[in-house]
């Protein structure tokens, strides 16, 4: 596989037509002597050279299974419109110099996709760099996301976020189309998860929630599941 995906398609050109959240991804292997290199020059690159209206995001993927298991991840995120000039913005002599030495420390490529956030709960004043994944198979997302957003919007406890959205482009043949974030702020609440969060009426009335969600939310499987570190935004 070719060392970054990054390399090839970061600069093509994309469509704009909304202001809604929007987010290119790159899944890629970096051997462990050569983390410290590559967070370093993501950070210089990025702290000079970032786009207006697009948030980069640099992620260790901490615990995944044997099909998810390249070593980070970086995100891409803004409107369609940022984005759009991000990805118009044309090879320059600064981005190929990054390029190049990133790519005498990376290993491999793993994945690539794209999609967009379909809504957001909880308080985001904090920072939440420790992020529990779900990927999933959804059969009816009018349905599914009706159901999410009308749990997540009365059962998200204090201390935490949830995120939802879709995966447009870049499907694998397991299925997943819909991915939901949970972020929290250390490693012992993303591991407790939402249930050390909560007091235990509130145990009590998210079981009947979720009864509830479940009943209404169409066809869902879990793909898979991980655990991620946000290592910096620019």
């Amino acid at each position: 596989m070719r060392k970054l995906i990054l390399i090839s398609t970061l600069f093509l050109g994309l469509i704009s037509s909304a202001q809604d959240i929007h987010f290119t991804i790159y899944n890629f292997t970096v051997e462990p002597q050569n983390v410290s290199t590559v967070f370093t020059l993501f950070d210089d690159y990025f702290s000079e050279n970032k786009t207006e209206g697009v948030t980069v995001s640099l992620y260790e993927n901490h615990f995944n299974d044997s099909g998810n298991n390249f070593s980070h991840a970086v995100v891409f995120a803004g409107s369609l419109d940022a984005l759009g000039g991000m990805y118009s913005g044309g090879n320059n002599d600064t981005w190929n110099l990054f390029m190049a030495r990133l790519n005498q420390h990376m290993k491999e490529g793993f994945s690539s996709a794209s999609g967009r956030q379909i809504s957001y709960h909880g308080d985001a004043s904090g920072e939440l760099r420790f992020q529990r994944y779900y990927l999933l198979d959804v059969d009816d997302m009018s349905k599914f996301e009706s159901a999410h957003n009308t749990y997540a919007e009365n059962n998200t406890p204090d201390g935490m976020t949830n995120a939802m959205g879709n995966i447009s482009i870049g499907r694998g043949p397991d299925g997943a189309n819909v991915w939901i974030i949970s972020s929290y702020k250390d490693f012992k609440t993303a591991l407790g998860g939402t249930y050390i969060l909560r007091t235990e009426a509130e145990r009590e009335a998210n079981s009947k929630a979720w009864k509830e969600r479940m009943e209404n939310q169409g066809e869902v499987s879990l793909v898979r599941s991980g655990l991620r570190i946000l290592l910096k935004s620019w």
